[in-house]
């Protein structure tokens, strides 16, 4: 379990809910991921620049959605592998979970190119990463599986996390560390 947990799903949807974004909590939070990981900055008006709607008003700071981008951020930063995605618990069925996570692979992508544009200085790493990644958010969920399948989708999700932490290596922390050197 991460130092910085993030909120509960349930918050999250609700919160998703109220202010009528058309989005899963999963979804969500690879958006917010997204954005953090291509650079994108943590002002007030965040949710306007993840979502692209500026009509969108600030989140209070102990709102479930700032809390889920702050222990993002958070997990990012410490560089612990304890980064987390939100997704359904284990007793959901495959299909909800693999849906999630393509869900959450298709809100970060979109965020991703958002906040970092073709400005990014990637690693060759980094772009077969994100490569992949825009493949995952491509795919559909299959209905069934056996254990094989439950075990592809662990090692899937733990690929994501890795793919994620190297991008926002590059894109945040590269750029933080070079300027330590200037």
């Amino acid at each position: 379990m991460s130092e910085t947990p993030l909120p509960p799903q349930s918050a999250v949807e609700a919160e998703i809910r109220r202010l009528g974004l058309s989005m899963s909590p999963s979804e969500f939070h690879g958006s917010v991921c997204g954005w953090l990981a291509g650079g994108g900055e943590a002002g007030p008006d965040w949710l306007a620049r993840v979502m692209a709607d500026d009509a969108l008003q600030a989140v209070p700071a102990d709102s479930p959605l700032d809390l889920l981008r702050a222990a993002s951020a958070a997990q990012l930063a410490h560089r612990s592998f304890e980064f987390e995605l939100l997704m359904p618990g284990a007793d959901a069925g495959l299909a909800e979970r693999s849906g999630a996570l393509f869900d959450w692979c298709r809100g970060f992508v979109g965020a991703f190119g958002l906040a970092a544009g073709d400005k990014a200085l990637l690693s060759e790493d980094s772009r077969e990463a994100l490569a992949d990644l825009v493949r995952l958010a491509g795919a559909q969920a299959q209905d069934e599986g056996d254990e094989e399948d439950e075990e592809a989708l662990m090692e899937i999700e733990e690929f994501v996390r890795v793919a994620v932490m190297l991008l926002h290596g590059d894109c945040v922390l590269a750029p933080r560390h070079r300027q330590q050197f200037n």
